[in-house]
């Protein structure tokens, strides 16, 4: 069996050539080690492409004097690049987070490298990619060449997400925990949003949500329910609680039945304790866990997602702030529309009525520039702290005064007379 070629850090980077493109692990198991170590070779590198998803840790090629070496390309937008993105050091590709792995199967964005990180080889030569198998499963089978961290931290996960060690070109070894993420203390906005929802919710139903105050709140709120299932495309510390209370068993589901289902998961290190070696939980690639025609196949899906700002038609942005770039669409269309299309399911846009700033996030017309995530023929419920409303099967009128309805009180007279003057309602 071949072995693992272990070099040091900068001999495993050493190979990568102006203009070329490296592909990053995402989330929890960004590899910033490697990361970190490329940059430092800016001195001699021009126009490196650097895609991936959201990573975390800092993202130096963003930063002086690296972002001249290199340039972002990134099919989310978190925190550590959302400068870059708007500015002329990056830019965002608008793509379902169930669409990205064409980039790369199809050769559209053909791949030089790709930086991973992973468990130890097992006995038979196999690690794994941990809490993040989402793209990077199609990004590893598709890169000229795979460079590898190897962390014992990483937790060994059940499902699609391992690779041989004969597919690693080269490996540096590390030991250091893996990126963590804590429940904060919900607001008494989200816990109000949370018991909205959480009263959507039926028994046998199967969940997705996301990470954050609302969906750790929903699932507080869920302790009294039956039989819950997971298809999600991420989840994190709140499902603990319903697991170890037998509230989640999967057994309505029809799709791997039994089985909690996603593509990464993003928590604390309990969290990571509990999918190690958990063959209860399968991380899929997100082709997988985000396919419309696979979602669909369980019954009662209940997918929560969240919203920038909904216009009074129901257009829901997700992803911008004006002609701002601030996430990116991920998996919510992909999740609306499976749930939509599911026997009972529900498609719900939880958010709060007013940002931190007192501005209504219910809005006469979207900001310009605006990105439409989620469109008004998609849109079902939406929540918030005032109430919950179904759009489905209203006209735009009628959608209107149902949105004023859930909008904050300071707001619904202004919203009443742009509605008035907008669509005469």
């Amino acid at each position: 069996m071949k072995s693992l070629n272990i070099v040091s850090v900068q001999d495993a980077v050493k190979e990568i050539k102006s203009n070329q493109r490296v592909f990053v692990q995402g989330a929890a198991m960004t590899p910033n080690v490697l990361v970190d170590a490329l940059c430092q070779r800016y001195s001699d590198l021009k126009n490196v492409e650097i895609i991936q998803i959201h990573t975390e840790g800092k993202a130096l090629y963003t930063e002086p004097p690296y972002q001249d070496s290199f340039k972002t390309n990134s099919c989310f937008v978190g925190g550590n690049v959302r400068k870059a993105v708007n500015s002329d050091y990056g830019a965002y590709i608008p793509i379902f987070l169930s669409d990205i792995h064409l980039l790369f199967r199809r050769n559209i964005l053909p791949l030089d490298f790709a930086f991973i990180q992973v468990s130890p080889p097992d006995k038979h030569g196999y690690c794994s990619l941990g809490v993040s198998v989402d793209i990077t499963l199609p990004a590893i089978q598709n890169a000229k060449k795979v460079i590898a961290q190897i962390n014992p931290n990483v937790p060994r996960t059940h499902g699609d997400g391992i690779i041989h060690i004969s597919q690693i070109d080269a490996a540096i070894e590390i030991d250091q925990p893996i990126h963590s993420a804590h429940l904060s203390e919900p607001t008494e906005i989200e816990k109000q949003i949370g018991k909205h929802v959480a009263e959507l919710v039926e028994d046998g139903a199967t969940l997705q949500m996301g990470i954050g105050g609302i969906p750790n709140v929903v699932l507080n709120n869920l302790t009294n329910h039956k039989r819950l299932g997971i298809h999600t495309e991420m989840f994190s510390d709140g499902i603990l609680p319903l697991i170890e209370k037998g509230v989640i068993t999967g057994e309505e589901k029809q799709v791997k039945t039994g089985k909690l289902v996603t593509c990464f998961a993003v928590g604390s290190p309990k969290l990571y304790d509990f999918v190690d070696d958990n063959p209860l939980v399968h991380f899929k690639e997100a082709a997988y866990t985000n396919d419309t025609a696979i979602i669909r196949r369980n019954p009662k899906v209940t997918a929560i997602n969240s919203a920038i700002e909904i216009d009074l038609t129901g257009q829901v942005c997700a992803d911008t702030i004006g002609k701002i770039q601030y996430s990116g669409v991920g998996g919510q269309m992909d999740f609306i529309r499976g749930a939509a299309l599911s026997e009972g399911g529900k498609a719900i846009i939880a958010m709060p009525s007013v940002t931190k700033n007192g501005v209504s996030k219910i809005v006469p017309y979207l900001k310009e520039g605006a990105g439409v995530t989620t469109t008004r023929a998609h849109v079902h419920y939406i929540a918030t702290e005032y109430g919950v409303v179904d759009l489905f099967g209203k006209n735009l009128k009628q959608r209107a005064k149902a949105l004023i309805s859930i909008s904050h009180p300071d707001h619904r007279e202004e919203l009443s007379k742009q509605a008035f003057e907008r669509l005469n309602a």
